[in-house]
């Protein structure tokens, strides 16, 4: 039997978010740790958010955009499970960024063209992430992902309704939303909800 498509939910900004992703026992839980950015939360914050995964089996996931690593280091990998950037980061930072922390590193890259694919391919990170861009709630060319030959997360433009379809037809090893998950710019526990049970939805042979 094929395994199951593991789900991640990003951009958690509140206490509700958080408690409503460690219900629904999802596999990882996304916090934007980087400023400048609409759902960025501040250090004070992410201490709290994170205290309601304690005693879960979430993964608590630092998204990161072009960070000095000491910062991270300073202020968040104690903390963190996996630590992603969506940034330029290289693998030059990746490198530097291993040489501190054994935590696995999750690598975001925006698909534009084949180029972009064989780019994520070649990516020395423990998982590769394949998204529009960052937090843009809309998707890219699927079929660019055909034959990929390692293991990613699909983000960009997921949502209850079309989720289904997306793990049936390519199979990623993760699924992560964030913007379809909202009204008014806040986590609404309900889609959330639905998001999750399509998921899990899926028939797997």
């Amino acid at each position: 039997m094929e395994e199951k498509t593991k789900i991640k939910l990003c951009g958690m900004m509140n206490p509700p978010d958080v408690i409503t992703a460690a219900e629904l026992e999802v596999d990882y839980v996304g916090f934007i740790l980087s400023e400048g950015f609409r759902r960025t939360i501040p250090l004070g914050t992410f201490c709290e958010l994170e205290s309601y995964l304690h005693g879960s089996d979430v993964k608590r996931v630092g998204v990161f955009v072009n960070e000095p690593i000491a910062n991270i280091l300073e202020y968040y990998e104690e903390m963190l499970d996996i630590i992603q950037l969506h940034g330029k980061e290289d693998d030059t930072y990746i490198k530097n960024l291993r040489q501190y922390t054994d935590k696995p590193i999750i690598k975001a890259y925006k698909i534009t063209s084949a180029d972009d694919i064989n780019c994520a391919v070649r990516s020395t990170a423990d998982y590769v992430l394949l998204d529009s861009g960052t937090g843009t709630g809309r998707s890219f060319d699927h079929s660019l992902i055909r034959g990929i030959d390692r293991p990613y997360f699909l983000a960009g433009g997921l949502n209850a309704d079309n989720v289904e379809e997306a793990i049936n037809e390519y199979h990623p090893y993760a699924v992560d939303a964030s913007s379809c998950l909202e009204t008014d710019g806040k986590k609404d526990r309900n889609k959330m909800t639905e998001f999750v049970r399509n998921c899990r939805r899926v028939c797997y042979i």
